[in-house]
């Protein structure tokens, strides 16, 4: 799916990512510490909506077309913003938590909140709704999905590691800005087909549409 659909998937990751990142930068720009404290915050709760685009562009393209434009994809999820935002940052509170308390809960955390933005973007679900509905899904399957994410992560590391090592050789920080957004906007996509997928394989597994009889 990546190799069919990355021309529509990560122009979409890019346009959000630009503007996160311009959003941020502006909030330093005017507001010093605290617009750093802030576009921080902003940035975290961007991985969300990244994230939120790309499941309903995924959505889309399952039948093998792209029946939405960029726009329309980021429409749809204007109106989940602030819900995408909450449980964002609920997420990474908890699994950070769960990682200082010998990393193993936040392991866990991390499995069975896996799916949450699906939940969000596909089935219209309130913030702490999502989480249950996330962990219902995974419930059962918890080493397969972590399987998923363990895989995931890897490939991840080894995308990053070429790519320090090409900082490393030119040393530059405008091809580190522009490494950056290129891996961001290449990988995120990734993720989310992944991740997503996982959310369609396991609403099949527990919620199969009864055969039509004749």
């Amino acid at each position: 799916m990546y190799k069919a659909h990355w021309r529509h998937l990560i122009p979409i990751a890019f346009v959000v990512y630009v503007l996160i990142s311009l959003f941020a930068l502006l909030l330093v720009v005017l507001l010093g510490w605290f617009g750093a404290f802030v576009g921080a915050l902003i940035a975290l709760a961007g991985v969300f909506w990244i994230q939120g685009a790309l499941v309903i562009a995924i959505d889309d393209v399952r039948d093998g077309r792209v029946d939405l434009s960029i726009r329309e994809t980021l429409n749809r999820v204007l109106p989940r913003l602030n819900t995408l935002t909450l449980a964002g940052l609920l997420a990474a509170v908890g699994i950070t938590i769960g990682f200082l308390l010998l990393i193993v809960p936040g392991l866990i955390l991390i499995t069975l909140w896996l799916l949450i933005v699906p939940a969000i973007m596909l089935e219209n679900r309130g913030v702490f709704e999502s989480f249950g509905r996330s962990r219902q899904l995974v419930s059962g399957h918890g080493w397969s999905v972590f399987g998923v994410i363990v895989l995931t992560v890897l490939i991840l590391i080894g995308v990053n590691i070429v790519l320090g090592i090409v900082q490393a050789a030119f040393d530059s920080r405008w091809l580190d800005l522009l490494l950056d957004i290129a891996s961001q906007t290449a990988t995120a996509p990734f993720l989310a087909l992944a991740w997503t997928i996982t959310y369609f394989e396991l609403r099949a597994i527990k919620e199969p549409v009864p055969a039509v009889t004749p």
